[in-house]
């Protein structure tokens, strides 16, 4: 097997502290530029770790302090439980130390469960990926848009995006590392963000473990935060303990409809601690489930005058059925109710997919028969046998009815 090929930085590896160096320097750099600083959490471990040393860089003097400090945790009520565990403890913490913390959760209707189960819109495709905007970027966005409206002055919002967590993040990186006057090895600078939110101009965005490898993360998370007093031992867990350096794993929500295998619930799963979480691989195969024709509309693709319906996709499958929302509610319900079944009994967090506040909404919306716009509830399910309908117009009856 042929090596890799020799470069100039061969004998040039970073190591922890050298990291951190550089993200004291990055934060010197930029920070003195903005009076009020804001740290995108998400309970991840690279926002965790961003989080984590940046306090402690605060703490020991190696880095000025802002005139204030907040942070935004992204709750999109579907986080793995050790995850949304270790963020509640989290943030605890922080409020301890006087810390504003605030809370980005997206409206009531908007929650994906709500908007699944109550409205009826299908589980998020990779052809129609609806969630990331809706349950964790908006929310972040009108978080942010609330700091500036009661905040004077320019916000510097720190985030933990990293070199090698994904190859579409890098080249974005790369295509821009020198925007906004940043320099090299100082972190990923810009002082932009999108219009839609109503904030230009007024917010900085700055990545300030942008360098940091995926092993130093694992040694800040498992070695050096939690003697710190930081709990984030439950992150490495969620990634794979021990492991998680070698596995490199990445983490979305709870039963992720686009990953083709909830491999961060399975990597949990194998932890006996956690063990009792295994009812909640039953909600992948029922976002599964909630795709298939016979729980969803469909358009029929003529009317009853036999006029041809307009656009390319005349016949697209819609929504849920009500009786489809109603299956899925009882079995989601089902499953949080087994795990905390057995939550109780072991003294372990308990889950919390629906709340009743939530349940409630989801019960009222299915009662008054809410469908997306552009659905009216009469149309024929996904199942029924229609005639079929090109995109040019053309309709080839059924030979059987």
């Amino acid at each position: 097997m042929s090596r890799a090929q020799p470069t100039l930085w061969d004998d040039q590896r970073t190591t922890l502290p050298d990291a951190i160096d550089m993200t004291a320097q990055s934060l010197q750099a930029y920070g003195p530029q903005h009076d009020h600083w804001a740290i995108a959490y998400s309970g991840g471990k690279d926002s965790s770790a961003t989080l984590t040393v940046i306090m402690h860089l605060i703490e020991t003097g190696r880095v000025s302090p802002p005139k204030s400090l907040t942070v935004c945790y992204a709750d999109t009520r579907m986080e793995l439980i050790p995850l949304a565990h270790a963020a509640q403890q989290m943030m605890a913490r922080l409020r301890d130390r006087g810390i504003d913390v605030r809370i980005a959760v997206a409206p009531m209707d908007l929650r994906l469960l709500v908007y699944m189960l109550g409205r009826g819109v299908p589980p998020p495709s990779n052809s129609f990926r609806w969630c990331t905007r809706q349950i964790k970027v908006e929310p972040m966005q009108a978080v942010l848009a609330e700091m500036l409206f009661s905040t004077p002055g320019t916000i510097l919002m720190l985030t933990g995006v990293r070199i090698g967590e994904s190859a579409v993040r890098d080249a974005r990186i790369a295509l821009s590392c020198g925007k906004d006057g940043a320099e090299c090895g100082q972190g990923w600078y810009q002082e932009v963000l999108p219009e839609a939110a109503g904030i230009r101009g007024r917010i900085a965005t700055l990545a300030p473990i942008l360098h940091w490898r995926v092993c130093q993360v694992w040694d800040w998370l498992m070695f050096e935060a939690p003697a710190l007093g930081w709990p984030t031992t439950d992150i490495a867990v969620a990634y794979g303990g021990d492991e998680a350096a070698e596995i490199n794993a990445r983490t979305g929500c709870t039963g992720c409809p686009l990953a083709s295998r909830d491999v961060a619930l399975e990597t949990v799963l194998k932890n006996p601690a956690w063990a009792y979480l295994a009812p909640l691989a039953g909600l992948k195969p029922l976002f599964r489930e909630l795709r298939l024709p016979q729980w969803r509309l469909r358009k029929p693709g003529v009317d009853a005058e036999g006029n041809v319906a307009a656009g390319k996709n005349k016949q697209r499958m819609g929504p849920i059925t009500l009786d489809g929302r109603r299956m899925g509610l009882e079995r989601v319900l089902g499953i949080q109710g087994q795990c905390n079944e057995a939550a109780a009994r072991l003294d372990r967090p308990l889950v919390d997919l629906i709340d009743r506040e939530e349940e409630a909404r989801i019960r009222e919306l299915i009662a008054a028969e809410t469908w997306p716009q552009g659905w009216d509830g009469d149309e024929p399910t996904g199942d029924v046998p229609l005639d079929l309908v090109y995109r040019d117009g053309l309709v080839q009856p059924l030979l059987v009815r």
